[in-house]
């Protein structure tokens, strides 16, 4: 199945791709790959602290699908990913808080279940003290495209 009717098939309907929020490009193609800049939630705060985890992961999820809609803008269709390289996932959050990876899990969970094997890279879950606009979750990825 195409990953165009996978998306069709879980009901996904994209956002708008997010505009920039500073001096910068969405995406940058070099050769097969494709680095996304770092896309933000709209949940604010910080998890463990006003942000309860389930929201975060939410929020990575909503992630997903605006990093979806940026690639799909870029390439014309979703077919032509072939693999998600790496993602990179920062969690503002308290000092105590270590569940960064089951946060990241709803942007993890969103590209397997659209590109299928093809959707699960290279991870990294980090947390961090603050993020632009008091966003509690940012996630950037590198992509394999045709």
């Amino acid at each position: 199945m195409s990953h165009e009717a996978r998306l069709a098939e879980l009901n996904v309907e994209l956002p708008e791709p997010p505009a920039p929020a500073g001096n910068y490009v969405p995406i940058v193609r070099t050769g097969n790959l494709l680095f996304t800049a770092g896309h933000i939630a709209m949940i604010k705060g910080k998890v463990g602290g006003e942000v309860d985890p389930s929201q975060a992961h939410l929020a990575a999820n909503s992630i997903a699908h605006s990093m979806l809609a940026t690639l799909k803008r870029e390439l014309g269709s979703l077919d032509k990913v072939k693999r998600l390289v790496k993602a990179t996932g920062f969690v503002a959050c308290t000092p105590d808080f270590t569940d960064h990876p089951k946060v990241i899990d709803g942007f993890s969970y969103t590209m397997a279940h659209v590109f299928g094997d093809a959707g699960k890279g290279a991870r990294s879950a980090v947390g961090v003290p603050s993020l632009p606009l008091n966003t509690c979750v940012e996630i950037e990825a590198v992509w394999e495209v045709e």
